[in-house]
Formats: structure tokens, C-alpha cells, sequence
């Protein structure tokens, strides 16, 4: 399956200079050695969730609830979805609520295994679509809402360390995700050039088959997801030393910093 999807935030530079020199008081300091490490690394990145949400601008991050996103592109032409498609002025609300209900942290290579619920996601915007989902031919420009509801997001983080100004840092290279969602609504305005007829009959088919759309969608949302959480993640933990919240970390995996380092 051939998909092209390009996101662009406001996130995705990361800033090598300033970072937290002292652990802020969102930070809550776990022990691999902890027999309870995993409960205390499921408290303490919910405490960095809800930190997340108004968004840190000491270190440049903009709030994740609401979360802008200026453009989204996406392409994809094989399968039940063949789309063509644009997403303009894109504001995402609901990670603000999101509840962890699981992390691990492997003691070899750092990678991360975290699971979150998100009651409700709400994706407003303005799209520019031709193509097909289901084999039912959309065409149509205008502002569409979709709301993702009871979502559970299984993330795994592939990290690598290194060591910055005598700190070291975690450096996620990539997410990947897959999920699970109990509903979907969803409704594209001005269809087919605003026949009413055509707009509501299709927007009403869409969302009485909510889960086959949600289904043939879901290669486009896990690529969404997965680029929306890279980039913060990475903002967060360039800034944000290792064993602020690893306080017994191993340092036999780190490399000294480069740039080329740091953007792998």
C-alpha cells in the first residue's frame, strides 16, 4: 500500500541550546532498580501528559490541546481508499484528557512502551479531497470535522542516548503506534459541489459504517499519530535530561553529541 502523507507543525524544530539545567517540577524522578518502576513511569508520564497540554514554552513547545497543525497532506492509491487530499488550518482538541495506563521502559535499550486512552479526539479543518473510500467517490472543498471517540494508542519509541553539555539526553528516532477506537463520527461539508442531497445521503452512509471507514483509514491515522507524537517527543526529550526521569540510567549507551546524532 503506497501512502504519502506530509504534516507540518509547529513542533518539529528541536532546540539544542536551551534546555532544563534543573528538574522541573512536572518531572517526577523513577528507579530502574524499583521493583515498582513501572507504576512510578505510569504516574510520572502522566504528569508530563498534563503538563504537555498548555504546552511548555520555556523550551519552545506549543500546547497539544489544542494542537495546530498548519498543513496535511496525504496520498494514497492503493487499497479501499484511493485519496488525493489536503487538510488546511487543522486544529486537533481532546489530548489534553489522556489518561496512561501503561509504561515500561526497556532496561537495555531504553526503548519505550507506553499505552494512553483518549476519551474523544475532535480533527476540525478546511479539506480539498478527490478520490474514494469504500469505492464511493468523494469530491468536495470545504470544512470537514472527524471525532475519533474511546481511543487506546499502544506507542513503542525507539530511543537512542547521547550525551549533551554533561547531560544525557534520549533521542526518539521513531514511533510506532497502533490503536483502537470505539466510535467514529465524522461530516465533510460542501460534497459534490454542495448538493445537499449527495452531501447528506454520503456523510450518513459514512458514519452508519463508521468501522470499515475506520478500517480503511487507518494507515493514514497511524502515520498521522505516529508523526504528531515523533515530534513532540523529540522537542520534549532534547530538552528534558535522561536521568531527570531515569535516576539509576546506565550510561554505557552513550555517544557523544552531533548534530547528525541528534536528527537520526
Amino acid at each position: 500500500m503506497k501512502i504519502q502523507l506530509f504534516l507540518v507543525t509547529v513542533v518539529i524544530h528541536c532546540s539544542l541550546a536551551d534546555y532544563y539545567k534543573t528538574k522541573p517540577s512536572f518531572i517526577n524522578t523513577c528507579m530502574k532498580s524499583d521493583p515498582d518502576f513501572d507504576d512510578c513511569s505510569r504516574d510520572a508520564v502522566q504528569q508530563l501528559f498534563n503538563a504537555l497540554g498548555p504546552g511548555l514554552p520555556e523550551i519552545d513547545l506549543p500546547p497539544i490541546d489544542p494542537l495546530n497543525i498548519p498543513k496535511l497532506r496525504i496520498l494514497q492509491g492503493e487499497g479501499p481508499v484511493n485519496i488525493n487530499a489536503a487538510l488546511d488550518n487543522v486544529v486537533v482538541t481532546g489530548f489534553g484528557k489522556t489518561e496512561v495506563l501503561h509504561s515500561q521502559v526497556d532496561g537495555k535499550s531504553y526503548d519505550f512502551y507506553t499505552k494512553v486512552r483518549v476519551p474523544k479526539i475532535r480533527i476540525e479543518g478546511t479539506y480539498d479531497l478527490k478520490g474514494k473510500i469504500l469505492l464511493i467517490p468523494l469530491v468536495g472543498r470545504g470544512l470537514c470535522w472527524f471525532e475519533p471517540s474511546n481511543m487506546t494508542i499502544d506507542i513503542v519509541s525507539d530511543v537512542k542516548m547521547y550525551e549533551k553539555g554533561g547531560f544525557p539526553f534520549f533521542n526518539v528516532t521513531q514511533v510506532h503506534v497502533k490503536y483502537n477506537i470505539g466510535g467514529l463520527k465524522l461530516h465533510m461539508g460542501n460534497l459534490f459541489d454542495g448538493i445537499s442531497s449527495l452531501e447528506d445521503s454520503t456523510n450518513a452512509y459514512l458514519n452508519a459504517n463508521w468501522k470499515p471507514v475506520s478500517e480503511s483509514l487507518r494507515p493514514i491515522l497511524s502515520k498521522t499519530i505516529e508523526d504528531i507524537l515523533l515530534g513532540f517527543m523529540q522537542q520534549i526529550f532534547h530538552n528534558l535530561p535522561a536521568n531527570f526521569m531515569i535516576g539509576d540510567l546506565k550510561t554505557n549507551l552513550l555517544k557523544r553529541n552531533t548534530d547528525k546524532e541528534v536528527n537520526d
